[in-house]
């Protein structure tokens, strides 16, 4: 180790432990001190902790939303500007507590609606129950987030979660393998839609989220493509996909036996 680094961590550290409170979690603490760079406060700390445990965040966050549950009259809407807050596409996860006529306020998360505590944690660990007010965020669940919106960023951690195994094919995951959506957010959208919010995150979420080999994924793709398609035909043109449904019910008569 560098002299440099030595240096910046021993500063860091009592920075760290001058400041630390009595009820700072002693796994975040440990979590802190294993870091090539220490970092020297404790919301760094906190910050560091989630970031490298994304999967952790993601069920976290998935917990929290089911404990606030969906507001009264939500529906899962698409909208036109970013000042209603709610998702401009269907690839962005629901989040009713973002939304204008939803949300909570400061000292609530806007992705699970719980309150926000010190330091961004979820829980009053001071016992004051006092919820931050400067704060509309878990720490947990802006790394929560992240995974959601971005989870190719997240490539490496979904890897090692899957042995290294291509979940479609069972070989071994390239370096160009890919992460993909197990049920892809069209269908979601299209067939899910009804579900109740918290079911709903586990779409954008962990049980969702798969890495497959890139030629693997560019068929799944080509099949996700047709479906859409057919989607889309039978959208546009009810009667005569009615009208072809008939035929074929005719023609599986015509071929039964008696």
């Amino acid at each position: 180790m560098s002299t440099w680094r030595d240096e910046k961590n021993q500063k860091a550290r009592a920075r760290l432990e001058r400041r630390l409170s009595e009820a700072f979690p002693a796994w975040v603490l440990s979590h802190a001190l294993r870091q090539p760079l220490i970092p020297p406060t404790q919301r760094r700390a906190v910050e560091s902790y989630w970031r490298h445990r994304p999967l952790l965040a993601d069920r976290l966050a998935r917990a929290l939303a089911a404990k606030s549950g969906q507001p009264a009259g939500w529906q899962w809407r698409l909208g036109r500007d970013r000042e209603s807050g709610l998702p401009m596409s269907f690839r962005m996860p629901p989040a009713p507590y973002r939304e204008t006529a939803f949300t909570r306020g400061p000292g609530h998360c806007c992705v699970c609606g719980q309150p926000v505590y010190r330091l961004g944690w979820h829980r009053d660990l001071w016992g004051d129950d006092k919820p931050n007010r400067n704060a509309t965020w878990h720490a947990a669940c802006v790394v929560a987030w992240q995974l959601w919106t971005a989870p190719t960023e997240h490539v490496r951690t979904l890897k090692l979660r899957q042995n290294r195994r291509c979940a479609t094919t069972g070989r071994r995951l390239l370096r160009s393998a890919e992460v993909d959506h197990r049920v892809p957010l069209f269908a979601v959208w299209s067939e899910h839609r009804s579900r109740t919010w918290p079911e709903l995150l586990a779409f954008w979420g962990a049980p969702n989220l798969q890495v497959i080999n890139k030629a693997a994924h560019l068929e799944k793709c080509a099949e996700e493509a047709v479906e859409r398609s057919r989607r889309r035909v039978a959208v546009s043109d009810p009667v005569a996909n009615d009208a072809g449904s008939r035929n074929l019910e005719v023609d599986k008569v015509c071929l039964d036996p008696l």
